[in-house]
């Protein structure tokens, strides 16, 4: 799509919505990364200070999803103060790296569908085996959610990197220069000589 300027010039407005896509992405990965810090110190609190019972709504279930889902849903209304903003925060981070995959498809960004992707894996995942260790107890679910806790904020931290740094390189449209002019600024010719006598 092209429009023109009040000088006639033809401008091409697909480069320009594209990088206000990619900003967009690039705004919220970096929002995931504050909250999956966020997340990381509920977890050590939840770690130090909470003990979780081994009898609870969703405890040692025989159907793994169904057993998340009472897990998670006793965690985030009796679990105590610790664990359930520990829980919720998680469950705003799932729609939140949807969200940002939802946008880095929309932006047809390959650097941006590509972090948002690993991100959105990791934090699903992260969330899977928080729920099964709210389920089983067991160490290793623990361990995993936190491994793949680190995934998602590098995935993240490098979109929010690569993207912020192609924003600040110089466009070049169509074999048009982009270069900026000092305001007031205005190239003149050198004087032509005059023909020389006979």
């Amino acid at each position: 799509m092209a429009e023109n300027d009040v000088t006639g010039h033809s401008l091409d407005l697909k480069p320009r919505a594209g990088a206000r896509r990619r900003e967009l992405v690039r705004r919220t990965e970096f929002g995931l990364v504050i909250a999956l810090l966020a997340e990381f110190l509920l977890g050590m609190a939840v770690n130090l200070f909470v003990k979780i019972p081994e009898s609870h709504p969703g405890a040692k279930p025989p159907d793994f999803l169904n057993g998340v889902v009472q897990s998670v849903g006793w965690a985030v209304t009796d679990g105590g103060l610790w664990l359930a903003l520990h829980a919720g925060l998680g469950l705003l981070l799932t729609l939140g790296a949807l969200a940002a995959l939802l946008k880095s498809i929309g932006s047809h960004d390959r650097t941006a569908l590509t972090t948002s992707a690993v991100g959105f894996v990791s934090v699903l995942e992260a969330g899977f085996n928080g729920g099964s260790f709210l389920n089983y107890g067991e160490d290793y679910s623990s361990m995993i959610m936190a491994s793949l806790f680190a995934v998602a904020t590098g995935s993240y931290a490098f979109g929010v990197y690569l993207l912020g740094r192609r924003e600040r390189q110089p466009q070049v449209v169509a074999g048009e220069s982009r270069t900026r002019r000092t305001p007031g600024f205005r190239r003149h010719k050198p004087p032509s000589r005059p023909p020389a006598g006979p």
